[in-house]
């Protein structure tokens, strides 16, 4: 009888990857009798992985290479899973020395679109891709789409906010890693307007100071700004009590998909041709269709190129319409 794999799943890019890396984790940990699996990543993810009861270790790359190479090379794994696939992740992998598989990260392919606007992305989502690289293992998708599991320590209790929000409002992750993924703050304004609905705006500590602007300039709307006052799991907490969410291009919109709610995607200087929509739950994206600058940048930079920002100032908020185009593109 053969021994039980013990497995690495190497993605250290991003809260959003993290997430999108969880049908690959529970899909091998439900499927490979036995299997061990270990996760390396950044600590900063640590809120994600640490949970997931899927995960049995999970290794840290903080500091010296060498020295997390050294570690994971005492753990003598039977096979390595790069969800990554760049110049570190590849370096691990040689150093393990053992068999690996490899997402194909489409880099060229991205370079083209990003560049000279030629897109040959295939119509695959992200976590497709990642389940495709298992196949020599005979590990198919579940259909289950992403996890999310939050411990019981920072699941938010009804009144930890305002009377206003306790029954029914929407989530909103005003945040984003770059500027131009981010509406601008009168385009925030002109959206929360439009909602008819108690919102919490979700963030980190630097959107506070954003959110505090579109509370007092949205005025008699019910909006509570919670940007920085969550940590990760927190607001990964409200957003599972949220009727629908509203979301740019972060981790939080991949969160908002671990648990099937409707999100409205915001798209500025990036594209969902990437792959990284919102998985295995209902979704509206929100965009500037035909614009020859987009998309300009891979993951969204400081400023637009151009200095005119259409993408996002331009964007429409008619959000039947954009729903009919839509459905209408799905069925062509």
């Amino acid at each position: 009888m053969a021994s039980p794999m013990k497995l690495l799943i190497l993605q250290m890019s991003s809260i959003g990857n993290i997430v999108l890396s969880t049908p690959v984790v529970r899909c091998l940990k439900k499927q490979l009798p036995g299997a061990v699996v270990h996760f390396c990543t950044k600590p900063d993810h640590a809120p994600i992985v640490d949970s997931n009861p899927y995960i049995d270790k999970v290794h840290y790359q903080a500091g010296s290479l060498y020295r997390l190479i050294r570690q994971l090379r005492a753990e003598q794994f039977d096979c390595v899973i790069d969800l990554q696939n760049n110049f570190t992740t590849a370096l691990i992998r040689k150093a393990l020395g053992v068999q690996s598989y490899s997402v194909d990260n489409l880099g060229f392919r991205k370079w083209l679109y990003v560049r000279w606007k030629v897109n040959l992305m295939p119509s695959q989502h992200v976590v497709d891709r990642y389940l495709e690289a298992l196949q020599p293992l005979g590990v198919k998708n579940d259909d289950f789409g992403l996890d999310y599991f939050i411990p019981y320590k920072d699941q938010v209790e009804t009144d930890w906010l305002p009377p206003t929000h306790r029954d029914h409002y929407i989530a909103f992750a005003i945040g984003g890693r770059h500027a131009t993924n981010r509406l601008p703050i009168e385009r925030l304004v002109e959206l929360c307007s439009k909602i008819n609905h108690p919102i919490v705006l979700l963030g980190d500590k630097r959107d506070r100071v954003i959110g505090e602007q579109v509370e007092k300039q949205v005025g008699t709307k019910a909006i509570y700004n919670a940007c920085g006052l969550f940590n990760l799991n927190q607001s990964a907490s409200i957003i599972q009590g949220a009727w629908v969410v509203f979301s740019h291009d972060t981790g939080l919109m991949q969160i908002a998909a671990a648990f099937r709610k409707k999100v409205f995607s915001i798209w500025g200087s990036t594209t969902p041709n990437f792959g990284e929509t919102p998985y295995k739950t209902s979704y509206l994206r929100l965009e500037k269709s035909g614009l020859s600058c987009r998309p300009c940048s891979l993951t969204g930079s400081g400023k637009c190129p151009k200095g005119h920002f259409r993408c996002m100032n331009e964007l429409p908020f008619k959000f039947e319409e954009q729903q009919s185009r839509q459905q209408k593109e799905n069925l062509d």
